[in-house]
């Protein structure tokens, strides 16, 4: 039995919001087949792997993938042919070189990305396992907390929501079984209380899947969602995140945010941050500035105290950049999206370097990914305390929650995370 490289073939499909999307096979010489694709986010940060579209405005508007797929099947694939699937490593330095820049903009974040993880998947297939036991190195003992992203910021029927995600995290569940179900019951409660504070129109379904948020006011957001905790009879067990993906909303030339209605200043998203934070039982806000205000999170990290401060867009999942918000103190952790620096190889010596120094890592996928994101299996697999599964509506996030109950089930000696050493309020 070999379990090198035999074959590799790609294809154009689609993701849930109907994009193209690259698709990669990676056969192996004993019949083992790994399969990997890679989403691609509705917020994304410049820093990001380039992702590789063709631009032809009559194929998809621009956003078709045929590119990448010839790139797999003529540069990458042979020279992929005869390298062993159990180097991970090697197979992605492979690639990393191959393209030769600094972003992956010759060969496409998305291709490399979508090769990577056909790869990881013919290793663990090979060993006939699991790819979250092949990543874990055995079965699990800790289920990651599922979160619920339930109201959707943005531009949505008239109002401008600033903050692009407000999150539920069943913090005090049992078991992963009770935190689905909690967060649930309040997600299908939010429908009616939306609809009482709307005067009786229904809300909007947000581009995220999650409801759209009936205000600009985060507070008046965050009121409404402890509402509808509270008609569940879940008070005190279920708190809240945040994703500002302030960069969305940030205006370089006036150095400003939008906020409420208004043009504000980075002092007062941190002095807002920090109000809701003293309100609100809140476990994280993410991306609460511009990707490239390295002053303004380090200044946020000393005025705001009772919840943990994420980058996503700050550190794109890439190695460097966390090095430099740990020496600047700016943060507690960040979101690991592997596809956001093109590797597994690369994702995980980021959550390696993150681990070694207390940070949080907390796997996420993307607004526009797929029912087999491999970002579930890398979740249970790392072993962290929180998984970001979007809204629990629509299949691809439906499945990142079933994916949680099914390990839960296939590891009878695994419990929920302990959730006590995050909470600061």
């Amino acid at each position: 039995m070999s379990s090198k490289i035999k074959h590799v073939d790609a294809r154009q499909i689609l993701d849930c919001k109907a994009r193209p999307m690259l698709e990669v096979d990676i056969y192996t010489e004993d019949g083992v087949l790994g399969r990997g694709s890679a989403p691609t986010g509705t917020s994304v940060g410049m820093y990001e792997a380039f992702v590789l579209r063709d631009g032809d405005p009559n194929d998809y508007n621009g956003m078709s993938v045929h590119t990448a797929v010839c790139y797999v099947k003529e540069i990458i694939g042979p020279a992929l042919v005869g390298m062993d699937v159990m180097d991970q490593a090697a197979i992605d330095r492979m690639m990393i070189q191959l393209d030769g820049t600094p972003n992956k903009e010759r060969l496409g974040g998305n291709t490399i990305y979508s090769v990577s993880i056909a790869c990881l998947r013919a290793a663990a297939a090979t060993r006939r396992i699991p790819v979250y036991r092949h990543l874990a190195g055995g079965e699990l003992k800790i289920i990651p907390l599922p979160t619920f992203n339930v109201v959707n910021g943005g531009r949505n029927g008239g109002v401008v929501q600033a903050f692009n995600e407000f999150i539920l995290v069943p913090y005090r569940a049992a078991n992963v079984e009770e935190a689905v179900s909690m967060g649930i019951r309040v997600f299908q409660k939010l429908k009616d209380v939306i609809t009482s504070y709307q005067n009786g129109r229904e809300p909007l379904v947000g581009g995220s899947y999650g409801w759209a948020a009936p205000s600009s006011d985060p507070d008046t957001v965050l009121g409404i969602m402890a509402e509808a905790v509270d008609a569940c009879g879940l008070e005190g067990k279920v708190a809240f995140a945040l994703d500002c993906a302030a960069s969305e909303m940030y205006d370089q030339e006036s150095n400003t945010y939008e906020l409420n209605g208004r043009r504000v200043s980075s002092d007062e998203i941190i002095h807002c941050i920090r109000d809701l934070s003293e309100k609100y039982p809140l476990i994280f806000a993410e991306d609460i500035l511009d990707e490239n205000d390295w002053d303004g999170f380090e200044k946020a990290h000393t005025v705001i105290q009772r919840t943990n401060l994420i980058g996503d867009d700050l550190i794109v999942t890439n190695r460097l950049r966390l090095e430099k918000a740990c020496r600047l103190n700016a943060i507690d952790g960040f979101i690991l999206k592997p596809n956001q620096v093109g590797t597994i190889t690369e994702a995980l010596e980021t959550y390696e370097f993150a681990k070694e120094r207390g940070l949080l890592a907390i796997p996420s996928g993307r607004s526009g990914g797929a029912v087999d994101d491999v970002v579930a299996d890398v979740c249970l697999g790392l072993q962290g305390p929180i998984s970001k599964n979007g809204a629990p509506r629509s299949g691809e996030r439906l499945n990142k929650i079933n994916s949680l109950l099914r390990a839960s089930s296939e590891n009878p000696g695994s419990r929920l995370a302990d959730f006590s050493p995050l909470i600061r309020f």
